[in-house]
């Protein structure tokens, strides 16, 4: 049994941003990297984290999740694990763009996976990702106990996880979230219970200005399909 007044933080980060010229909904293709600035957002993270107890470092299969894990690891003197349930969410239009103003939501042959946003239709249900995503946090809490764990993942679920943590419901409108990239959302446990939830933006300056002002979402994405 866990000692109820052990102090774990297990910081849930968000890739850094993504060389993806043609604009596509990337989802869990493979061969998707970091672009300069989003290793420059990694490098900015590690930094940020470089005075904290950090002694486990767990990332998504996804190579931009890898690399964005990498320095953190290293200024740690810590290997990178992977565990598969951090990966992106399911979605049904991945390697297609379905971008604001494309005229995707048009076309007939989409209707039927818009049908159910409560659930959601294009994709993975909300509740398998809050699923796999709490046994992934937990997993690392248990690997860092009374320490640190970083665990590097993507927007959707993390966001998800968070909704779920703070007993809101999982359907949301996706302008509403709160997990620009490169942030990190941090749960600090008690125990085996989660107390708080906070969160931060480390690489805030190196955002891209329409993202600092949450103005629209990031290139190649719709809102509401993750990365």
């Amino acid at each position: 049994m866990s000692d109820s007044s052990e102090r774990t933080v297990v910081h849930v980060m968000r890739h850094g941003e993504v060389d993806n010229p043609t604009g596509v909904l990337y989802g869990r293709l493979p061969d998707f990297h970091l672009s300069p600035l989003g290793r420059e957002m990694a490098e900015r993270v590690a930094a940020h984290l470089g005075g904290n107890d950090v002694v486990h470092v767990v990332a998504s299969p996804l190579e931009r999740a890898q690399e964005t894990a990498a320095p953190i690891a290293k200024a740690h003197g810590v290997d990178v694990a992977t565990d598969s349930r951090l990966i992106e969410a399911a979605n049904v239009f991945q390697g297609r763009t379905f971008g604001v103003g494309d005229g995707a939501l048009r076309r007939p042959g989409n209707w039927r996976h818009l049908r159910n946003p409560f659930r959601p239709s294009w994709g993975e249900p909300y509740v398998d990702q809050v699923v796999r995503m709490k046994g992934a946090i937990d997993a690392a809490r248990d690997a860092a106990r009374g320490h640190e764990a970083v665990v590097v993942s993507h927007q959707l679920p993390i966001w998800i996880l968070r909704s779920y943590v703070e007993r809101r419901r999982l359907w949301h409108d996706p302008r509403s979230r709160q997990c620009t990239l490169a942030s990190l959302t941090s749960f600090t446990y008690r125990g085996d219970e989660i107390v708080a939830v906070t969160y931060t933006e480390p690489a805030r300056d190196l955002l891209p200005a329409h993202l600092r002002a949450g103005a629209r979402p990031e290139k190649g994405k719709s809102p509401g399909f993750g990365a």
